[in-house]
């Protein structure tokens, strides 16, 4: 009997821009666990001139501080997390459920792993430090949003969301994600090398993490009843 040529595999597109995101990610690593960073010079001229800004206009700084602490810190995306975990897990799709859990859990240890690989700390403002040889890599903050933000757009889509509330949520997520690179070293805490590396760590778990689930359920062939099918 005949049957037709199956068509060439194809690469899923998460799973190459994860594995784009953690080439990049590991080379800056590297750059800067041997104290030199790519971002040397741009990292001290940057940090230093938004730390003076926010030393004069400490309006600003308030605000950075209640975004960066309440609305953007990590523990706070944690429990949003958690609440879309649980809402998940309440309407039966279980196997997303455990999935986004076990992501955000990897990304959390890949970071304090990371970050306690690497042995820097934190640059104490205001006397400025550089940036190769105190670097907090990778940025909590920055690791954090990126991961939360990549997997909620990632669900709303699985989900059927309509086009433009899936647009409007990637536009919130990108401005959240770049609010956290720029409070972050606005504030003087962090390094441009630092919260470059939690983006591309982040984005990188999250993709690696879809590309994942998406091979799971395309070779275990789960019923559409379950609510855990492949994009």
């Amino acid at each position: 009997m005949y049957s037709p040529p199956r068509p060439p595999r194809t690469r899923a597109p998460s799973l190459i821009t994860g594995l784009v995101c953690a080439s990049l990610s590991v080379v800056l690593l590297v750059l800067v666990a041997v104290r030199w960073s790519p971002l040397m010079s741009l990292d001290t001229t940057v940090a230093e001139a938004l730390h003076r800004e926010a030393v004069t206009r400490p309006g600003l700084v308030r605000v950075s501080r209640v975004l960066t602490d309440w609305v953007w810190d990590p523990w706070a995306m944690r429990v949003l997390t958690a609440v879309v975990v649980i809402a998940l897990w309440w309407r039966g799709s279980r196997l997303r459920a455990g999935w986004v859990a076990a992501t955000c859990l990897l990304a959390a240890l890949v970071q304090q792993g990371l970050k306690a690989a690497v042995g820097r700390d934190r640059p104490q403002w205001p006397d400025p430090v550089d940036s190769a040889h105190y670097a907090a890599f990778p940025s909590g903050h920055a690791m954090t949003a990126a991961v939360t933000c990549a997997l909620l757009v990632w669900l709303l889509r699985l989900h059927g969301v309509r086009p433009p509330l899936r647009w409007g949520s990637l536009v919130l997520a990108v401005v959240s994600v770049a609010g956290v690179a720029l409070t972050r070293v606005y504030l003087g805490v962090h390094w441009l090398s630092d919260v470059l590396g939690g983006i591309l760590l982040g984005c990188a778990v999250a993709a690696l993490s879809v590309a994942g689930y998406t091979a799971y359920t395309a070779r275990t062939r789960r019923p559409a009843g379950d609510g855990d099918v492949p994009l």
